[in-house]
């Protein structure tokens, strides 16, 4: 090694995804309004590839095994928010015993919002149906009163305002794959377009 060559000088900070920088804020960001969905007439629906449903009313949701989890959230948008902390459903729970050759799901929210993901992505604690945000109920801004969170994808993944899962066997791409954003999302290989 040549004298004084000490080599590439490295971030003291935490590692983030290509292309990401850290945020202290929540940036709020949405496709179209802000919809207001009363916890008592707000439900969850899963439906399976064969038309088969399973609903859960806001009671019946919270009365289902709670999980507490610290997460990193990425935004497509390039910001990085690092230790959130949620509470809500593991979709291990809702799933658990389901008989199904799905291999997609497309998430649906009130406002008509969808995404789609790989139905193994919902699985194996990396996936949840979230309505406590920080110690709080869950804003509206944020997706309240309930949203998915699967926090290892970029965030348009994690549907706000979430009304139900529809179990696919074949991929049909939500709003925002529609509009030329990546099918998957995976911040770490930045999978931020199709093609990328």
């Amino acid at each position: 090694m040549s004298p004084g060559f000490q080599g590439r000088r490295r971030s003291s900070g935490p590692a983030l995804p290509p292309g990401q920088y850290l945020t202290e804020d929540f940036p709020v960001l949405s496709a179209g309004p802000t919809p207001r969905v009363p916890v008592d007439t707000w439900e969850f629906v899963l439906s399976t590839e064969t038309g088969t449903e399973f609903r859960w009313t806001w009671d019946e949701m919270a009365g289902l095994p709670q999980e507490n989890l610290t997460v990193d959230i990425h935004c497509v948008t390039h910001w990085t928010k690092l230790g959130t902390s949620w509470q809500g459903v593991s979709l291990d729970t809702l799933l658990d015993g389901l008989d199904t050759t799905a291999r997609y799901a497309l998430a649906h929210s009130y406002g008509g919002y969808t995404t789609n993901l790989p139905l193994d992505d919902l699985r194996g604690g990396r996936a949840w149906l979230v309505h406590t945000y920080e110690g709080g109920p869950l804003p509206a801004e944020h997706g309240g009163p309930a949203r998915l969170l699967v926090p290892h994808l970029y965030f348009w993944k994690s549907a706000k305002w979430v009304r139900g899962i529809r179990l696919l066997v074949d991929d049909h791409p939500g709003f925002w794959e529609t509009a030329g954003y990546h099918d998957y999302g995976d911040p770490w290989r930045e999978q931020r377009y199709a093609g990328d």
